[in-house]
């Protein structure tokens, strides 16, 4: 019997099992597929307060957001840090004005203490300007944060379970029902197909935008789902510039999109929104999407993007909460808890919505909505631990990388600064033992070597080579056809060893 079962492993799920565990409660988390597989690892990449959310004023989710910035680079800062974003101005778009209040708003909104205030740019002298056609002589300048979604959610459920979760992935709940004073769980297990039951005293569906299908056919419960899915796809190209700023475009249809330095080489394009029907597992860009970000970028850059260009996509669907507004971009991405159950009975919470950048502090909402079922919890604690390799200063990458090096004898610059970036402190754990590169093991390519797949498959529940080049890694973007394929097929040989380990 478990105090709670959460189905679902993205950033929702996985936060929360990780809040809930700490508090001295017992949890199960059950993820039909790979962890982060689905919406949480096709963000922007940004923990970031939302600026174009001021126009729709929503100012206590900007507040939340940002003040949320700052906990989270504070408690990983391997895989979040600061970025500066500057903002061409359009004169046929948003007065200057109206752009110089925003910003105000937004370096003040979230009490901000880490991260530099917002500042005009003259774009004919910044370096920012270079790229850019020359009709944007002026622009503006301010603070967010990126971060490895993926890697979020890996490393809340890689705490969670140090802590004491049974983490279960590639486990499917089939069904869920009330029996007497608990859930009962069937569970199965897609790798073995192996079939288990579970108990629980709370269920939790955080499902992502699967959300409505597991009321409806796990839990037989068929009334308003509250969930409207809206797809947000991203492009990358080749690198389109050489600083480490983003930009932030304006568009005439109010939008904005941005362009984001990405893995060393390339640029990150995106985002959209479009209403979306259909499997949110089958989510891909369309041409017309392709079209609008290339057209976008094309816009304010002198070198043109066009479908060409594009070396890698991805899609992902948003589980907003639908609150009625016509326009997909209008739909609020704060999130919405809803309680089900009489108090006789077990209770059933529904997460809808939600942004990445609010994850944690939805956990701790959950939590207080489920404070009369669960009397025995500890008080808050996750908003100063940090994350599992976050033991390190704000700054620290840099240092980290170079103890690496000198920990590891032939290791290159970059290949311990991605270490380092990935991976925090616990790089040391991939290192321990070996004190040249030669003793990594199998070299799969771009810098990917056996003793990092060991370690990923040991501790982070990665299986297959789609796990470990796109959401473990962004190693895809490096690989070749061909070593992908030989990674796969190392996996597959040593498939009976490895769930062993991983088991």
């Amino acid at each position: 019997m478990h105090d709670v079962a959460i189905i679902g492993g993205g950033i929702n799920g996985c936060g929360l099992a990780r809040d809930l565990v700490g508090r001295g409660l017992s949890v199960l988390l059950a993820e039909k597929g790979d962890l982060a597989s689905g919406t949480s690892s096709a963000s922007t990449k940004l923990i970031h307060g939302g600026l174009r959310y001021l126009e729709q004023y929503e100012f206590a989710l900007v507040r939340e957001s940002l003040k949320e910035r700052e906990v989270l680079l504070r408690l990983a800062p391997h895989i979040v840090w600061p970025m500066r974003f500057v903002l061409p101005h359009h004169r046929a778009l948003r007065p200057a004005l109206l752009i110089r209040l925003g910003l105000f708003l937004y370096d003040h909104l979230g009490g901000r203490k880490l991260l530099p205030a917002s500042q005009s740019v003259d774009l004919t002298r910044d370096p920012a300007g270079g790229p850019l056609k020359p009709e944007f002589t002026r622009g503006f300048e301010y603070s967010d944060c990126w971060v490895d979604d993926a890697r979020l959610v890996v490393l809340n459920v890689v705490d969670a379970a140090e802590r004491g979760a049974d983490v279960r992935v590639r486990t499917e709940v089939t069904r869920a029902m009330r029996r007497g004073d608990h859930w009962q769980l069937d569970l199965n297990d897609t790798l073995s197909g192996t079939r288990h039951t579970a108990s629980a005293r709370v269920l939790v569906n955080a499902a992502g935008p699967w959300v409505a299908e597991v009321l409806a056919r796990q839990l037989g419960l068929n009334g308003r789902t509250s969930v409207r899915l809206v797809k947000g796809s991203h492009i990358v190209v080749p690198r389109l510039f050489e600083h480490e700023r983003a930009y932030i475009f304006q568009n005439a249809d109010r939008r904005v999109v941005f362009a984001i330095p990405y893995e060393q080489r390339f640029t990150l394009i995106g985002t959209t929104d479009v209403e979306y029907e259909g499997d949110p597992g089958g989510a891909t860009i369309s041409d017309d999407e392709v079209a609008y970000l290339c057209a976008a970028a094309s816009g304010y850059f002198r070198q043109s993007v066009s479908a060409k260009d594009v070396v890698w996509t991805y899609s992902g669907v948003r589980p907003l909460y639908d609150d009625g507004d016509a326009s997909a971009q209008e739909v609020s991405r704060d999130y919405v808890l809803e309680l089900n159950g009489k108090a006789d009975e077990p209770a059933l919470l529904n997460v809808f919505g939600g942004k990445i950048t609010t994850y944690r502090h939805l956990a701790e909402a959950a939590i207080a909505k489920l404070g009369d079922r669960l009397p025995a919890m500890g008080p808050k604690w996750t908003h100063a631990a940090p994350l599992p390799g976050g033991d390190l200063p704000v700054d620290g990458q840099a240092a980290l990388a170079d103890a690496l090096r000198a920990q590891c004898d032939g290791v290159d610059l970059s290949l311990a600064r991605r270490w380092a970036r990935t991976y925090g402190t616990r790089a040391r754990e991939i290192l321990q033992g070996a004190s040249a590169v030669s003793e990594l093991g199998r070299h799969f390519g771009a810098g990917l070597y056996q003793r990092e797949v060991a370690y990923l498959v040991r501790h982070e529940w990665a299986m297959t080579a789609e796990d470990i080049v796109w959401r473990r890694t962004k190693l895809g973007l490096c690989l070749s056809a061909d070593e992908v394929t030989a990674l796969a097929s190392w996996l597959g040989e040593n498939r009976s060893q490895l769930l062993a380990i991983a088991s």
